[in-house]
């Protein structure tokens, strides 16, 4: 089991640990700034950290002893836009072949010392073979962007916020993406198609809902000890695959809300997964101002709503797509949300011990590697 946690905030990068008395934060870097993300590999423990400087823009940073220092890298970069070249999303609107966020990162196979990925609004998926130190884009999905008019989801660009890497066969390469499906390449990168089948967009006319390059999934996650096992929190509720993404099937009746932003799979188990219910589109916060859990074990079938430890009444957490993380040993679970508190369990999500209250607004949160 992991004892230690990152939270990447609003205004710092926290590590949370756990000791003789409890989960406690015992370091704490970037202070005031804007992390926006963390990644721990699980094949080294390297870290990777991104920034948001706004003015200044992204930066990224690296760590290799467990966020204790850090040395600033290379951050991926768009070419120059071709003169003459017309790229607008779906609304008309043009696409700036800037990065604006790193929204996702996903490391290598095991035998790809180096090998790291970057998902990006403006849905650029970047490819790093040094560990970060430099990237390049990967052309054939950037084509894919222009082509399909990826539109965006809440964010005001598209943008790739799930990159999963097949641990059988690292040619095989899944990105979703913000109102534009799930796309995935079995050779490495040179084609891609849209798996987003069985999807449905309620938010589109209904001769489109179908349309598998108009879907919204807000996280997509593959189980790595099931690989054809796939779960996906979508703008329009709960999707699960059985399939390898062949297709995807919509669960029924999820209470108290089958919407929200995460989701965390079971390291093994791929018909066990957490979800963080909240009120739909305009509203996001939770259902009745309660603060809970939806787990299921039996693949989508049923689902208990675990509240022990949790606010259940005035409280209006909001809990981002990459703040929700599960250990390696499938038993610690810890969450972080918009108003600061951080939480973790370490029995599956049955109760939930609170670490803090007082943090800037929670965008990942994310276990290290032990």
């Amino acid at each position: 089991m992991s004892d230690r946690f990152l939270a990447a905030t609003r205004k710092g990068l926290f590590r949370v640990a756990r000791g003789a008395g409890g989960w406690k934060i015992d370091a704490v870097r970037f202070l005031g700034d804007n992390v926006t993300l963390v990644h721990p590999d699980p094949r080294d423990g390297t870290l990777l950290a991104a920034l948001d400087h706004g003015h200044f823009g992204v930066k990224l940073h690296r760590s290799a002893d467990a966020g204790n220092t850090w040395k600033e890298i290379a951050a991926p970069a768009y070419p120059a836009k071709p003169s003459g070249l017309e790229h607008k999303d779906a609304w008309g609107r043009e696409i700036d072949w800037k990065l604006k966020l790193v929204w996702a990162f996903a490391s290598g196979a095991a035998g790809q010392p180096g090998r790291v990925y970057a998902g990006t609004l403006p849905g650029g998926l970047f490819v790093s073979d040094d560990g970060g130190d430099s990237w390049r884009l990967n052309e054939p999905l950037w084509a894919v962007a222009r082509e399909k008019k990826w539109m965006g989801g809440g964010a005001d660009q598209p943008g790739i916020h799930s990159i999963s890497v097949d641990p059988r066969n690292a040619d095989r390469i899944a990105a979703g993406v913000s109102c534009g499906g799930v796309w995935v390449t079995e050779d490495g990168g040179s084609t891609w198609k849209n798996r987003a089948n069985g999807m449905r967009a309620a938010y589109t006319p209904p001769d489109q809902a179908m349309n598998p390059d108009v879907q919204d999934p807000h996280l997509v996650v593959q189980c790595p000890g099931a690989p054809e096992r796939w779960w996906a929190q979508h703008h329009n509720g709960i999707f699960r695959s059985t399939d390898d993404l062949g297709s995807w099937v919509e669960l029924q009746d999820v209470r108290p809300s089958p919407f929200g932003f995460p989701v965390a799979v079971h390291p093994r188990d791929g018909d066990t997964a957490w979800f963080v219910p909240a009120t739909k589109d305009e509203k996001r916060i939770p259902v009745d101002g309660r603060v809970v859990v939806n787990r299921t074990r039996d693949g989508g079938k049923t689902f208990e709503t675990l509240s022990r430890g949790l606010p259940q009444e005035h409280a209006y957490d909001l809990v981002f797509r990459h703040a929700l993380d599960i250990d390696r040993s499938g038993r610690r679970l810890a969450f972080g949300s918009t108003t600061g508190s951080v939480w973790v369990s370490e029995d599956e999500g049955d109760s939930w011990a609170h670490v803090s209250a007082h943090l800037p607004p929670v965008f990942a949160v994310r276990f290290l590697r032990e």
